[in-house]
């Protein structure tokens, strides 16, 4: 992508902070990295703005379930088996897609707060009644054109509605301007956007919280960042 093409799709901010965490990752052969984040919370149950939006059609063909830990269908998850065991034990549930009987995506639901898998932080839920987080939305690739993606996100978020969760964080990758945009369609709401620079064993983190600059080493020293639903 060009430099005009970066700044057009995401603003000279957005576009700077690229810029410039492409340049470390070249100079350090990757032992450097800026990663930028922002924190967003989706509606459940309806988007904003759209009170009459009901759950998609059910389709023939596809089948939508919880999965549970040690399924059988796990041997098909894109995933190390390391990392699944990382997250049943952390209590992520799985909700999966199966179409014509073959795996299709799935999403991860965590309760409570979630540790950050890519860099090091906590994001706590302070009402872990009414919230949640999702992460690792992943659909095949063959299915990527088509509704699969919608049908199970429909499916999590009637479920979660029944529940009594109102609404879900995530984060999202402030160079993933497509991604941005679809979020965006849904009716989130931006919380805030969390900066990290890592360099070897070393996290400098710019989060949207007291103390707001956090400095660590190790896993155990990770900062954390409380998130409340949006009023």
């Amino acid at each position: 992508m060009g430099i005009k093409a970066v700044f057009k799709e995401m603003g000279l901010r957005d576009g700077a902070w690229y810029v410039c965490t492409r340049a470390l990752e070249a100079l350090s052969g990757g032992q450097v990295r800026l990663v930028k984040y922002y924190l967003v919370a989706q509606p459940i149950g309806q988007a904003i703005g759209q009170p009459d939006r009901k759950p998609m059609r059910a389709d023939a063909a596809t089948r939508l379930l919880t999965v549970p830990a040690g399924d059988a269908l796990e041997a098909a998850f894109p995933r190390p088996a390391a990392v699944l065991a990382m997250r049943r034990a952390a209590g992520a549930a799985c909700t999966a897609a199966l179409v014509r009987g073959e795996f299709a995506g799935f999403i991860w639901i965590q309760r409570g707060r979630y540790e950050e898998d890519e860099l090091r932080c906590s994001y706590v839920l302070d009402d872990p009644v009414r919230s949640v987080w999702d992460y690792d939305v992943y659909v095949e690739p063959k299915y990527r054109v088509g509704r699969t993606m919608a049908r199970l996100w429909s499916h999590v978020d009637a479920e979660l509605a029944a529940s009594g969760v109102r609404w879900s964080f995530s984060r999202i990758s402030a160079f993933n301007p497509a991604s941005l945009a679809s979020h965006a369609r849904l009716g989130i709401v931006r919380c805030g956007s969390a900066l990290f620079l890592r360099m070897g064993p070393a996290q400098l983190s710019w989060v949207p919280q007291f103390p707001f600059l956090h400095l660590c080493f190790s896993d155990a020293r990770a900062p954390r960042v409380h998130l409340r639903p949006p009023p």
